[in-house]
C-alpha cells in the first residue's frame, strides 16, 4: 500500500529546512563547491497511478523560490538504475516477522530489477550504518547476505538515511535509497526535515517501506511530532512511503519503486547565484501527480561530518 498525498498539477511542499544554516543536529555542516547546474528527477503519474510517458520539456515548468526558470536540459530515456537497500537491524525489528518481511521485500525488489544492467547494494543500520555488500549488478550475493543478518541495538533511522543518501549520490545515473524499517527512531541526532534537506540537496529520492503490523502507522512508530512524519521525509526527497506487511503489498511496492526510477524525467536548469536553500516547485500542464525533490542548495550543500 502506497502512502502518497497526490495533488494535481503541482504537489511540492513549500519546504524550508530547519536548523541547517550552520549545523546539522549538533554536527557542523560541511560546505562543498558551488553548483552551476541543478538536475531534478521528476516522476509523473496519471489519476490511475500509472507513469505518464511522452512528455517534452515544454510540458514542464520549474519555479525556483516562486520564479519560473528555463529548463536547459531534458532527458527521458530509460537507463540503468542504482538502488541502495538500507535495512533496519535494530532491536525493534525482532518483534513479530519484521525482519523476515524486510528480507522478503528485498528479494521482490531485486527480482524487479534487471540483473547485469541495474545495480543494488545492501546497507544495514542500528546506531550506525554498515556496508553489508557494496554496489553490484549480480544479485545472488545480495540475496545471500540477508541470511546472516541479526537485529539488535537502538535505531538511528534519520542519521542512517542521511549517510546512505550521500553514498548513493556518488552513483551515476538514476539512483535512490529504499529503507526497510518499522519506522521507530530512538537515537538519531538529525530530524526528518534535516534529512530531507540533505537528500533533496543532492537529488536522492528516499523510499520508505514499512514492514511489520499496519498498526504501526497509527502509533508513534512512523512519526515524531517535532519533526513530521515519515511520509513527509520521503515526499520532500521525491520518494514515497509504502506499507508492505505481506507479499502482495511488497510486490506492488517493489514494482512501483522501480517503475518510478525507470521512468523519471530529468530536468536541468541553471543554478541561482543567491547562496542558501532554494525551494523548487515542478508543474506539469496536465492533471497529473508529480514527485520531485523539494529544493537545492547554492554553494552550501550540507553533509554530515
Amino acid at each position: 500500500m502506497k502512502i502518497l498525498a497526490g495533488t494535481f498539477v503541482a504537489i511540492l511542499v513549500a519546504f524550508s529546512p530547519i536548523g541547517l544554516s550552520g549545523s546539522i543536529g549538533g554536527q557542523q555542516a560541511l560546505f562543498q563547491g558551488g553548483v552551476s547546474r541543478v538536475t531534478v528527477a521528476v516522476v509523473v503519474r496519471d489519476s490511475q497511478g500509472r507513469p505518464v510517458r511522452g512528455l517534452s520539456a515544454q510540458d514542464f515548468e520549474v519555479r525556483d523560490q516562486g520564479i519560473s526558470r528555463a529548463i536547459t536540459d531534458f532527458r527521458n530515456e530509460i537507463s540503468p538504475i542504482s538502488v541502495a537497500m538500507l535495512l533496519d537491524t535494530s532491536g525493534s525489528m525482532r518483534v513479530g516477522l519484521k525482519l523476515e518481511r524486510a528480507s522478503e521485500f528485498a528479494h521482490l525488489l531485486l527480482a524487479t530489477l534487471t540483473e547485469g544492467k541495474d545495480e543494488g547494494a545492501l546497507f544495514a543500520f542500528e546506531h550506525s550504518v554498515h556496508v553489508i555488500h557494496d554496489f553490484t549488478n549480480r544479485f545472488d550475493p545480495l540475496r545471500k547476505a540477508f541470511a546472516s543478518i541479526r537485529a539488535f541495538g537502538s535505531t538511528s533511522l534519520y542519521d542512517a538515511i542521511a549517510e546512505t543518501a550521500q553514498r548513493v549520490a556518488q552513483r551515476p545515473g538514476r539512483h535512490a535509497v529504499v529503507v526497510l524499517t518499522d519506522g521507530i527512531d530512538t537515537s538519531s541526532r538529525l530530524t526528518g526535515p534535516e534529512v530531507s534537506a540533505i537528500a533533496s540537496a543532492i537529488d536522492v529520492p528516499v523510499y520508505l517501506v514499512a514492514v511489520g503490523l499496519a498498526i504501526d502507522l497509527s502509533s508513534e512508530a512512523l512519526v515524531r511530532p517535532e519533526v513530521g512524519t515519515a511520509e513527509d521525509l520521503a515526499r520532500w526527497t521525491g520518494g514515497a512511503l509504502y506499507v508492505a506487511t505481506n507479499p502482495a503489498e511488497g510486490s506492488i511496492a517493489a514494482r512501483e519503486i522501480v517503475e518510478d526510477m525507470r521512468h523519471q524525467y530529468l530536468l536541468g536548469l541553471a543554478s541561482s547565484d543567491v547562496p542558501g536553500w532554494h525551494r523548487l516547485e515542478v508543474r506539469v500542464h496536465q492533471r497529473v501527480a508529480i514527485q520531485a525533490r523539494s529544493g537545492y542548495w547554492v554553494g552550501d550543500a550540507p553533509t554530515m561530518r
